[in-house]
């Protein structure tokens, strides 16, 4: 082979090197960001007062389900017993 295309060849290996040194610095900065983003706790520490507040909300509705279901039926029966 030619020594310069040696050379460029040589110049080309280390300046692939580079850019895949890179590439894999950046994709590892992109991992680090996405899990600081999805972390569970600092997300709950984020949201807590929304998420509580439509729990709250959730929890209070079904019971309120719940109980007029009780409260039918019990009615029903009432009146059946009246009847």
């Amino acid at each position: 082979m030619n020594t310069s295309t040696l050379q460029d060849l040589e110049l080309r290996a280390l300046q692939q090197r580079n850019d895949l040194h890179q590439t894999a610095t950046e994709l590892k900065t992109k991992i680090t960001t996405v899990r600081e983003k999805l972390d569970v706790a600092t997300n709950a520490r984020k949201h807590f007062t929304g998420a509580a507040m439509i729990l709250g909300a959730l929890c209070l509705v079904s019971g309120y389900g719940v109980a007029g279901r009780f409260t039918q039926a019990a009615g029903r029966r009432i009146a059946d017993a009246n009847a």
